[in-house]
């Protein structure tokens, strides 16, 4: 289970794959300077319910898989996050199926 730190203090997790997929997504639309949000379902054990950050290059982003190997990339399943993040919704995290996938977020400190 890696995870992604959004501003310094907000620690997302994601199962490394799944995190592989958003890394790509994620970097290749800030490398073009766009702005857009990401919404994933937390994990029930923390409260279920949805959350939303918003994504632009002057925003604090690290990766950190627990893995040492590069999950393989499927890419029909980036194209799907993608298309995604660019339409009015903003990147819905998803798993290969279309299927939302579920994130545990702790806040620094807690």
């Amino acid at each position: 289970m890696g995870y992604l730190v959004y501003d310094g203090d907000t620690r997302i997790s994601f199962d490394d794959r799944v995190l592989a997929h958003l890394e790509l997504v994620i970097v290749n639309k800030l490398r073009r300077r766009e702005s857009f949000s990401v919404s994933w379902r937390e994990a029930a054990d923390t409260g279920g319910g949805r959350n939303s950050i918003w994504l632009d290059v002057s925003i604090p982003l690290r990766f950190h898989f627990d893995g040492s190997r590069q999950p393989t990339l499927d890419r029909r399943w980036v194209e799907r996050l993608a298309e995604s993040a660019s339409g009015p919704t903003g990147l819905i995290v998803v798993d290969e199926d279309g299927e939302q996938v579920h994130g545990t977020t702790q806040a620094h400190g807690a």
